[in-house]
């Protein structure tokens, strides 16, 4: 799995000149919370997920589609673009949830302390 270091520097060539990533994960998002389960233990949902690089800058927040195969952890293209001052957070649990973009995101566990670091920079305080 990427870390957030890989991801940010992964993430660099697609933002406007002089971003520098402060935060990045990796989400995804379904139709069904159950299609993360299926595509566990079959791999046959995977065309229906959309993974993405989430890359918090200075400036803004990146949303960003990523390469299926690689499971989030290779973006390819700007999807949208958030004010940097959107909270993200709070998030909990195994897979903390969060809305993008309008869609209903799952974030693991793993990433969520992006989340909540970004948040504190954006003046944001919760208890997690």
């Amino acid at each position: 799995m990427a870390t957030p270091k890989v991801l940010a520097e992964r993430s660099v060539p697609l933002l406007p000149p002089g971003s520098q990533v402060r935060q990045a994960f990796i989400c995804q998002t379904a139709p069904h919370f159950a299609f993360f389960l299926d595509n566990w233990a079959t791999g046959l949902t995977m065309f229906w997920i959309t993974y993405r690089c989430v890359a918090v800058s200075q400036d803004a927040i990146y949303v960003l589609d990523s390469d299926k195969l690689s499971g989030g952890a290779k973006p390819t293209s700007i999807a949208g673009t958030l004010p940097r001052h959107t909270q993200l957070g709070p998030v909990s649990g195994g897979w903390g949830q969060l809305t993008l973009l309008g869609k209903r995101h799952w974030v693991k566990k793993h990433f969520q302390a992006e989340i909540t670091a970004s948040d504190a920079e954006a003046g944001f305080t919760y208890r997690p």
